[in-house]
């Protein structure tokens, strides 16, 4: 090429890039402020007939990165009139200053004549909204957006104690603790699924984190569902437009005004009774349409938030990009104050979703039932109104047969589709986030591009100052420094919590356990001294692998029991764990015993019950878990024991209870009337558990897979064998188990669980010593380890080595009945009732029946039970144990 034609090719070649590259972006800035001029905090601007928006921030602060050229910016504000402006955007990274000053809106409560007994013309409003509300939660099959979410928390205070015990750390301290930021692209199908991939993370003094913001998360927290689920309480919340809210809310129109072509209504609500689950606030719903347009909402402390003193929701609606009439959700915000353990605090989650796109349910809105009755010739703007009464308006229902079934079908229409270019086609099946390698390298340059939330002063600082200092907190000097004020001795440490020395810039500790579990009795040992420590050592990519070596010494019965036992995490994606366990240990006949050793510490020496039978084990044990299919679990082990039978040998005690002894070492059962003494005997044998759980949802991050549960029962198959005459061994038999359970919400009547298991020893001649039978953890002490198991069973009497079924249900009322009554509803107890059941050749028909409260001083649950033996009544009693 000669250097003539150079200049030309040169120019042709901008000519062709100009037509391909689009101009250089600009920046929109300012602050949106009230007519005092105080910042509006997470006011929305978004920019006409577009899917782009974002929000101010804490300080009322916005910017909006566009294209070179003219648009039309909407600014609203929840209570606010919305304005729009005009504003040309140059090209070339040029900032364009737009301070705009938002009006409150002027709601004209017009004269309303109301027919028949209608208190408030609301009423009939919010009807409507009732009575399309099905229509709205299924208007839109499926959606694609890109989501960005910030979430901040701070303390306030800070205790120099958690509940007076246990010391708070030197690096716990007053101000920012927790800032993130993401940028996700998602998508949603009806009925309810969503799903997410992140594409940039950034957490504030931790450039290797990555942030655990979810736009999921907030899926519970929509005002089309009857009841909602906020994540602060156990409880739900009722709607404002359910289909039974009239019954929790009382309403108040508060004045309309127009918004171009829209009349939108401001409603205030308030609780008809003050503890009842319900929210306090505004709705604003549009006339004809008798949808959402924003809600401003409030949960108080009377609602029995956990840890959560209030909680407020913001959330403003607007068209969905094209031709349907539809809408669909431009921002979010929830703020909180907090006081838990001594910590008090406030923090808040935005979220700003745009570019979206849209695939309507239908093509157009269905007919009411009803039509409504013919308007009347346009009247001047302060003329009485005429409004229907509620029993017209129920008249006026909108025809939606086969919503939810054509909702499916568009969606599955949609899912096929996928040709978006978001890549969220490439999520597999169950995984609903994925968090890309890399998400958090992005550089402050990138974050200033794409960020459409401005940062605050206070959070600017807390960018620069942790990411700055990051370096020297991740050094072994500074790391040291903590560690020296963490590895501190106390007192709680040492009887109640335990102590653990930490090395954290080599990612390293040693746990030593409480007083309490160290030192123990029982009538076989007598004072025991079981020292045990474990070592645990995290690796970068979420792997851990620890050792635990045990050093028992019973000092009546003169045993030195030494074992160590340890793990290694071998793939934190597929979760797999390999674990081994060698030595001499002293165990109880039953595995799964609720005999805590302080339990059986304190019968054993101030009521003169020796309820624990115990014997010893010398050998070794294997097991390998993995999770080889997502919800698909695999566990197996191995072992080989010699195990020996044990006799009481101290009958020292504190305090004589008359008429009481102590009983041999000997379970005593009704299967072995003769007894269950078995000597010495070895036994080789293995267990495979598979437990699957359908349609479970997981998070897929580069550190790891975090499994998040699912609608559907998490199923379970077990297969123990005993093999006889392999390496002397000297049992021979066969166990066959089926178990289901699953948690089940039932909206404001609480939630239940439900655990049934069913199983049989097949086949003749098995051999088999008592702590091979299958047992069912009893209980025979006022305290209790769980209460999802038996409260009045005896230890070891119905134990099996035959065919059984057992069945625990337990309902938590979360204060459903408690709550209505006036006295005890300060309180914040919340009432259970359960139900245990099993049937065995020789146990024929147990059953259990308990009613309690939980929830008592936070932490407590107490529950009375009475039990039946086939027909007859067998005892009853009360149970106390932790339960919040």
């Amino acid at each position: 090429m000669t250097t003539a034609l150079m200049p030309r090719t040169f120019l042709l070649l901008l000519l062709l890039l100009s037509t391909v590259l689009p101009a250089a972006a600009g920046i929109v800035r300012g602050r949106i402020t009230d007519v005092k001029g105080e910042g509006l905090a997470f006011a929305n601007v978004a920019v006409r007939t577009t899917t782009t928006s974002t929000a101010s921030n804490e300080q009322g602060n916005y910017q909006l990165r566009l294209p070179a050229g003219r648009y039309e910016l909407v600014f609203q504000y929840v209570g606010f009139k919305p304005h729009l402006e005009t504003v040309r955007v140059a090209g070339g990274d040029t900032a364009t200053v737009l301070n705009i000053s938002l009006t409150p809106e002027s709601y004209q409560l017009r004269e309303v004549i109301v027919r028949s007994t209608d208190k408030d013309p609301a009423y009939t409003i919010v009807q409507q909204a009732m009575q399309w509300r099905r229509y709205h939660q299924r208007e839109v099959a499926a959606f694609k957006a890109r989501t960005y979410i910030k979430t901040l928390g701070r303390f306030t205070d800070v205790p120099g104690k958690i509940l007076g015990l246990v010391k708070v750390g030197p690096d716990i301290k007053p101000g920012i603790f927790y800032l993130s930021e993401t940028v996700s692209e998602m998508s949603f199908r009806q009925p309810n699924v969503v799903q997410e991939r992140m594409i940039s993370s950034r957490v504030s003094g931790d450039t290797k984190g990555i942030s655990f913001n979810r736009a999921s998360a907030g899926r519970g927290l929509n005002f089309y569902q009857n009841v909602l689920k906020s994540g602060f309480s156990e409880r739900g919340f009722v709607s404002p437009i359910a289909a039974n809210a009239p019954l929790f809310y009382r309403y108040e129109l508060e004045g309309s005004t127009r918004q171009g072509a829209l009349l939108i209504h401001k409603i205030r609500v308030t609780p008809r009774r003050r503890t009842d689950p319900v929210f306090a606030g505004h709705i604003y719903i549009v006339d004809g349409t008798w949808r959402l347009h924003s809600v401003s909402l409030d949960l108080s402390k009377d609602a029995q938030l956990d840890y959560v003193e209030n909680l407020h929701i913001e959330q403003i609606f607007a068209p969905a990009p094209g031709p349907s009439d539809v809408w669909v959700m431009q921002s979010q915000k929830v703020t909180m104050g907090f006081t838990a353990f001594g910590f008090k605090g406030n923090g808040y989650i935005t979220a700003i979703l745009s570019n979206y796109q849209v695939t309507p349910t239908f093509p157009n809105r269905p007919a009411p039932t009803t039509p409504a009755p013919a308007a009347t010739p346009e009247a001047p703007e302060d003329a009485p109104v005429t409004r229907e009464t509620v029993a017209q308006v129920k008249k006026q229902k909108p025809r939606l047969e086969g919503l939810t079934r054509t909702a499916r079908r568009q969606s599955r229409q949609a899912a096929t589709r996928d040709t978006s270019g978001l890549g969220l086609g490439q999520l597999k099946r169950g995984e609903v986030m994925l968090v890309e390698k890399g998400v958090n390298e992005r550089d402050t340059s990138y974050w200033a591009t794409i960020r459409p939330v401005p940062l605050t002063e206070e959070e600017q600082k807390d960018y620069q100052v942790k990411d700055s200092t990051e370096v020297i907190r991740n050094s072994r000097p500074y790391q040291d420094s903590l560690d020296r004020k963490r590895n501190e001795l106390s007192v709680s440490k040492l009887l109640l919590t335990g102590y653990v020395y930490s090395n954290s810039f080599r990612k390293r500790q040693w746990y030593v356990a409480p007083v309490f579990n160290i030192v123990n009795y029982n009538t076989v040992e007598g004072l025991v001294v079981n020292p045990q420590a474990t070592y645990t050592q995290r690796t970068d990519d979420r792997r851990t692998w620890s050792v635990t070596p045990a050093l028992r010494y019973g000092f009546s019965n003169e045993l030195l029991s030494p074992s160590v036992a340890a793990s290694w995490q071998l793939d934190a994606v597929k979760l797999s764990r390999l674990s081994i366990l060698a030595g001499r240990t002293v165990e109880n006949f039953d595995p799964t015993s609720q005999l805590t050793p302080f339990i059986n510490t304190y019968y054993t020496l101030l009521e003169n019950r020796n309820y624990a039978k115990l014997y010893r084990r010398e050998g070794v044990q294997l097991g390998y878990q993995w999770e080889p299919l997502n919800g698909l679990t695999v566990q197996t082990t191995a072992s080989y024991f010699s195990r020996h039978e044990l006799q009481n040998t101290t009958f020292k005690l504190l305090r004589d209870r008359e008429n009481r002894a102590f009983t041999p070492n000997e379970p005593i059962n009704a299967e072995r009337p003769d007894g269950t003494r078995f000597g010495r005997n070895q036994a080789l044998t293995t267990e495979v558990v598979a437990s699957w759980r359908p349609g479970q949802r997981y998070i897929t991050r580069p550190d790891g897979k975090f499994n998040l549960g699912s609608k559907y029962p998490l199923l379970s198959l077990t297969w123990r064998q005993g093999f006889g005459g392999v390496l002397g061994s000297d049992v021979r038999y066969t166990l066959l188990e089926a178990g289901v359970r699953h948690s089940v919400s039932l909206g404001l009547l609480g939630t239940s669980t439900y655990r049934v298991a069913a199983g049989i020893f097949p086949g003749s001649g098995t051999q088999l010593s008592f702590m091979d039978f299958r047992h069912f953890s009893g209980n025979r002490t006022y305290l209790t380890e769980d209460f999802s198991k038996f409260q009045l069973l005896d230890y070891y009497r119905f134990s099996t080595a035959d065919k059984f079924l057992e069945a625990h249900y337990n309902h938590h009322f979360n204060g459903f009945l408690l709550n209505k009554v006036p006295l005890l509803r300060r309180l914040h107890w919340q009432e259970v009732a359960s139900l245990n059941y099993l049937t065995t050749p020789t146990a024929n028909h147990y059953v259990e029946v308990g009613v309690g409260v939980e929830h008592v001083f936070k932490i407590l649950r107490a529950d009375f039970y009475t039990s039946l033996q086939s027909g007859q009544r067998a005892g009853t009693g009360v149970r106390v144990g932790i339960g919040f």
